[in-house]
């Protein structure tokens, strides 16, 4: 398979995460070398202060960014390593995790990820960014699958 996944089939690959389906996650958007994955903060998510965890907000930023590199026709991207800075702790609503492929080639895809704290009133606030390396095992399929 060489065809890049829609958004409708992105979601399903989602839904067959049992972690990501564990924590609520949701693609909203999917495609031309982006991803958005949104997460609700509930209070299994917080630490003792009452912010979402640095892990969580880990794992969702590693996630968006293997749903990115999966808009690469003809991979199957796993992630190879990451780095994640937390600038502000997120307390809204929910957080957004906006993935972008930045460089693709054959076996590896570098990407970024903007994390946002989203407020009951659709505000974002920047709370982290991460910047990846996916690589593309083989055997096509386009899928994310976050490692």
């Amino acid at each position: 398979m060489n065809e890049t996944p829609d958004l409708a089939s992105a979601q399903k690959i989602l839904a067959a995460q049992p972690f990501s389906v564990l924590l609520g996650t949701r693609l909203a958007a999917f495609g031309g070398g982006e991803a958005t994955l949104e997460l609700d903060n509930r209070e299994e998510l917080r630490q003792q202060y009452g912010y979402v965890h640095g892990g969580v907000l880990a794992y969702v930023a590693e996630n968006a960014m293997a749903f990115a590199a999966g808009t690469v026709p003809g991979n199957r991207p796993l992630t190879t390593g990451f780095t994640i800075d937390y600038v502000r702790p997120a307390d809204g609503e929910s957080v957004r995790a906006r993935a972008r492929v930045v460089r693709a080639g054959r076996s590896l895809a570098v990407c970024r990820c903007d994390l946002t704290s989203v407020g009951g009133d659709g505000s974002e606030t920047l709370c982290a960014v991460a910047q990846g390396t996916i690589s593309f095992a083989p055997g096509g399929g386009g899928e994310g699958d976050g490692a």
